[in-house]
């Protein structure tokens, strides 16, 4: 059955491609976990400065990757399909809107310790 160009096999392979993709995250976050960025070796210890700039640097990365996606698939290039663009620009949006959830908690965090009295 055609659905506005697009039969409903090709669906059912977006489909299954965007459920493999939301597996993927997970199990490299479970494997993140069991070594923290930054951590130093010796001490076990986590350098805060370290983690964040790490963390920064990473959905820089995420962002850029979509940003290239979308200018390839936009100039025609065949191999970058419309799903793996799609897929691209939600993952760097989840992870900008969770960089913004931990600033916001921070500047929280900030403004409570700052309006503590000594």
């Amino acid at each position: 059955m055609k659905a506005g160009g697009i039969d409903s096999s090709t669906i059912e392979s977006m489909l299954a491609q965007m459920r493999a993709a939301a597996q993927r995250p997970q199990a490299e976050s479970i494997a993140n976990l069991a070594s923290p960025i930054g951590a130093n070796k010796s001490t076990g210890k986590v350098d805060f400065a370290d983690a964040l700039k790490a963390s920064l640097d990473q959905v820089n990365q995420v962002q850029k990757s979509a940003e290239t996606l979308g200018k390839n698939f936009a100039l025609g290039d065949d191999s970058v399909s419309l799903s793996d663009v799609m897929i691209a620009g939600q993952k760097a949006n989840i992870s900008f809107q969770a960089t913004i959830q931990v600033r916001n908690k921070l500047v929280s965090a900030y403004q409570d310790i700052m309006s503590m009295q000594i």
